[in-house]
Formats: C-alpha cells, sequence, structure tokens
C-alpha cells in the first residue's frame, strides 16, 4: 500500500535528521530526484537534457532552495535554465550554485522581468515550479499569481511540460485544498513520503504523475492516516474460488435495487455483481425488472420475496427504488434484518434517505455510496449541514467526519474516491477517469461492491469494510482504461454504463495476477 502523511507528521519525522546537521543531504538528496524528475519526463517526450529549455518558478523556501539546485544540475548538463526569483530572501548557496553552473535569474520585483520569463517560458520543454512548499498557507498572491495564471492558460504546443517540487503551489499538502491559481502539474516529485493531501481531490487532478524521493525518515514516521491500494494489493484481496467451494460459501450477494420508473438501476448493479463470480445473486424487485433480468442474466434468482424470507452474505439497497414504497419496505426490512445478522449492507442513491446516525456500533456494518451532493443532502438531513461546494472543496475532511458522525464506512465518489471509517482511517483511490462520468456508473460500483463484501462475508475476511470498499472503488476505476481484452478498448471510445459490466472479467483477471518479482 501507499502511505501518505500529513505535514507536521513529515516535519517531525525529518527534524532527527535535521537535529543531526543533515539538513543540506537531505536538500541536495530532494533535489537530485528532482532533477532526475525531470529528466524522465523530458526523455518520455523525445526530448534530450542537452539544448533543453529549462524554466523555474523559485519561491523563498526550501522548496526554492531545491528547485535551484535541480536547474544548476540540469544547466550543469546543458540545458539552458532561466529562473524567475518571486521572493525577497532566495535561497543563497542554492542561487549561487544555480549562476555558477549558466543559469540566469530573473528577480520579479524587477519590472520587465516577469514578461521575459512568460516569454521564455513559452518555447520552454519544462517549467519547475518551486513556488510554495508544505509549509505555506493559502495561494499565491500578487504578481507570481499573474505569472503563473498566465503560464497554465497555454495549452497545445505551447503548454511546457510542468514538474512540481514537492507539490503544486496553491496545494494544501495535508488536506487537498485548492487555492488558486495552480499550474497543474505533469509530474509532482515528492520528498520523503507521500502527503495526504496529494492523494485526494481536487488537488491530485493537479498533481500529474507522483514521484516520492526517499529521504530516509520512513523509520520515524507513524502510522499513515490515509493510504492506498496498488496492483499487488489488489491481487492478494481479490477472491478467487477454492476446490472445496460451492454457490453458498463462494457468497450470495443480494440485492434491492430498480423500479417500474427506474429499471435500468436494478439491470446495472445485478449485472456488475454477477460478473465479479460470487455464488449466486439474488434480486428482490418487481416483476417488471425481473423479467428483463432473466433475459439478461438468467443466473440471477429473482422473486418478490420480503428480505427477511431469504439467505444472503451481503445487501445492496437504494439505486433507483425511488418512489417504489415496495421496495423502499423492502430496503427497510434489509437493513434490519443485516443489523440483527451483522452483515455488511451497501446503501446508495435513495437507500441514503433510510440512514440515520446511531450510537454503539449499529450502522458499523454500513458501507454508505454518496457522491458529494448526496452527501450533503444526507447531512443536512441529519442536523449537520455541509454544502456540496464545502464537500467538493475537501472531500478528504467531508468523508472522514461523516463516517465518523454516521457510525459508518463512507465511500465519496469523485475524481478521487475517498473511504473512511468512523475510527479515522481513509484509503483513497484513483484508478478511474472522466468516461465513467456517466449515469449508471454508480450504480455498477455499488453492484461490484455488494459482490465482494458477499464474498468477503462468506470466506470469513478480516480485511475490513473499508479494505474492501476500496478494493472495489479500485476495480471499478480499473473499467475506465484501455486493453486489448477491454469493450471499446480505445481510449477516445465511447463508453457508458451498459458496456461496464461486461469489462469486469478482463480487469479482474488483470487486477488478479500478481506482479512479475525482479530477479535476485
Amino acid at each position: 500500500m501507499i502511505s501518505a502523511h500529513s505535514t507536521e507528521a513529515v516535519r517531525a519525522a525529518e527534524q532527527p535528521l535535521l537535529a543531526a546537521g543533515k539538513g543540506p543531504a537531505l536538500m541536495r538528496a530532494a533535489a537530485h530526484g528532482l532533477a532526475m524528475g525531470v529528466v524522465s519526463l523530458l526523455r518520455s517526450h523525445g526530448h534530450r537534457i542537452y539544448g533543453a529549455r529549462v524554466t523555474l518558478l523559485v519561491g523563498s523556501g526550501n522548496n526554492g532552495g531545491d528547485a535551484l539546485y535541480a536547474g544548476a544540475w540540469l544547466a550543469s548538463h546543458g540545458a539552458r535554465a532561466t529562473a524567475l526569483l518571486a521572493g525577497t530572501r532566495t535561497h543563497p548557496a542554492a542561487l549561487a550554485a544555480f549562476e555558477q553552473a549558466g543559469g540566469r535569474g530573473l528577480a520579479l520585483a524587477e519590472g520587465s522581468a516577469a514578461s521575459i520569463f512568460i516569454t521564455e517560458a513559452r518555447v520552454s520543454h519544462v517549467v519547475i515550479d518551486g513556488l510554495l512548499g508544505t509549509g505555506s498557507r493559502g495561494g499565491l498572491r500578487g504578481a507570481v499569481a499573474a505569472v503563473v495564471a498566465e503560464l497554465d492558460k497555454l495549452s497545445g504546443a505551447q503548454r511546457p511540460l510542468v514538474v512540481a517540487c514537492d507539490l503544486p503551489s496553491g496545494v494544501e499538502a495535508t488536506t487537498g485544498e485548492v487555492h488558486g491559481p495552480v499550474l497543474r502539474a505533469n509530474l509532482t516529485v515528492t520528498f520523503g513520503a507521500y502527503k495526504s493531501g496529494l492523494l485526494s481531490a481536487p488537488a491530485e487532478p493537479l498533481c500529474g504523475k507522483l514521484k516520492l524521493i526517499d529521504l530516509g525518515i520512513s523509520g520515524f514516521l507513524g502510522a499513515a492516516p490515509v493510504r492506498r491500494l496498488e496492483p499487488g494489493d489488489c491481487a492478494a484481496l481479490l477472491p478467487n474460488p477454492l476446490v472445496a467451494d460451492h454457490k453458498y460459501t463462494r457468497g450470495v450477494a443480494g440485492i434491492i435495487a430498480g423500479s417500474a420508473q427506474y429499471p435500468g438501476a436494478g439491470l446495472l448493479a445485478v449485472a456488475a455483481a454477477s460478473a465479479c463470480g460470487p455464488g449466486m445473486v439474488r434480486y428482490l424487485g418487481p416483476t417488471q425488472v425481473a423479467a428483463a433480468l432473466h433475459l439478461r442474466n438468467p443466473e440471477v434468482v429473482c422473486s418478490e420475496d420480503s428480505p427477511t424470507n431469504v439467505r444472503v452474505q451481503a445487501w445492496l439497497i437504494g439505486p433507483g427504488i425511488d418512489g417504489d414504497e415496495a421496495q423502499l419496505q423492502r430496503a427497510r426490512e434489509a437493513l434490519a434484518s443485516a443489523r440483527a445478522a451483522g452483515i455488511p449492507v451497501v446503501v446508495d442513491a435513495a437507500g441514503l434517505a433510510l440512514i440515520n446516525p446511531v450510537e454503539d456500533g449499529e450502522n458499523s456494518h454500513l458501507v454508505l455510496t454518496p457522491h458529494a451532493g448526496e452527501l450533503a443532502a444526507l447531512l443536512a438531513r441529519c442536523g449537520r449541514p455541509m454544502s456540496r461546494s464545502e464537500i467538493e472543496a475537501s472531500p478528504l475532511a467531508a468523508a472522514r467526519a461523516a463516517a465518523a458522525f454516521l457510525g459508518a464506512v463512507v465511500l465519496l465518489k469523485g475524481p478521487t474516491t475517498v473511504v473512511a471509517n468512523p475510527q479515522g482511517s481513509v484509503l483513497t483511490q484513483a484508478n478511474g477517469n472522466a468516461r465513467l462520468a456517466t449515469a449508471g456508473s454508480g450504480d455498477t460500483l455499488a453492484g461490484i461492491l455488494v459482490a465482494l463484501l458477499a464474498m468477503d462475508t462468506a470466506r470469513g475476511s478480516t480485511g475490513g469494510l473499508i479494505v474492501t470498499a476500496a478494493l472495489g472503488a479500485a476495480v471499478h476505476g480499473e473499467l475506465s482504461g484501455q486493453g486489448s481484452d477491454l469493450v471499446g478498448a480505445s481510449p477516445r471510445a465511447p463508453l457508458n454504463a451498459g458496456m461496464l459490466a461486461a469489462r469486469i472479467p478482463a480487469v479482474w483477471a488483470k487486477l488478479s495476477t500478481p506482479l512479475p518479482t525482479s530477479a535476485a
């Protein structure tokens, strides 16, 4: 797993090394890692270091020093380097090294420096953003903010590659909040440890790829407040049938979704759940929805029973049951019976209206799956108003607060999916892309989740709801990718929710395959 930490935790971990006089060595290591990140990005776009044009945005803090030392290394290897010195306290040793290597510094305070720099940046191969570090609060201001806003407007062939030093300037390292303007990066080279805000929206889409430079502080870091599943974790967690299994030991997923008005939600959720390969999927709902299911998924067992009369190992309630009193009543009964039996329930869409905060852990078996608007409505109904814009501005904090208040696992959907439990643990996943932003995609995610939870319950998994929910988000995100085994494999091909279930077997197989280990 990737582990991410707060700014405070990273600073505390660095302190023993700084106290031992290793500050200059840490800066040299960070700067060299930054330079190597620039080299890697240049080469991936067909450019050499020698003759490359590099421009640097340099602030007053250590990030500015890191950027200048990296610029010095690049200049000494044949790059043409120009730095805009935005502050009055530029790191003196780093600036001296930069100028000695042939770099040119422009003081922003000089009247024409900004326009000269922008002209140079327009023809640069790469811009290094070393303005604000992890200790900054708020965004860029004044003349440097205008420079960054002007650069960020560039597009196409006019836009240079951008490498952020530790984090894009204007991003809050711990929370992921963004204070514009921010120069969107192709690559963020971060130092010592991943910062929790870089693994959450709205910051993450501005970071590009993340590259971690090890500074030897991992032994001083505590438990990670934010984690992320990597491919190897998915391979270990995805269930596979055992020799002695039968359909009841492989998990029975129960689904209460769809209605006469919204039959598609039931079809999409069921198709996704069945494609994950549990032992059985049981559908409870109207006969007209069941009739359509029998054509698309004849393996699904359908009825109009009460949830108290069927045996499952996880429930999904909510998608498409709006206004159908019979379905809403089934959802209420499923919640009550699951609480008594201690089995997990995925609560999505209209099912969220049935949830209230409770005491004594009575919601601890629930996985709630709202998007920002649904979470705002749920919290307002429960007397804890938080606007959609507030949630979208800080989803990490919002999901954590909602999970603690509601006593349930909260999977907050968005550009980065945030999964939080009542104890404050958080996992985030960003496997997907905007192709999943389509009607019915959430129903597919809900079906994946209930299948995984049913299989986990059947095999007595102890991974916990939060890990399984993050795994479901990872699988769902991968459905938006490309590959020869996927339906609509081209990244430019249209993708709708009806196509997603057909992609699950290939994505599951890919994620289930352990990564090859290098030879000793």
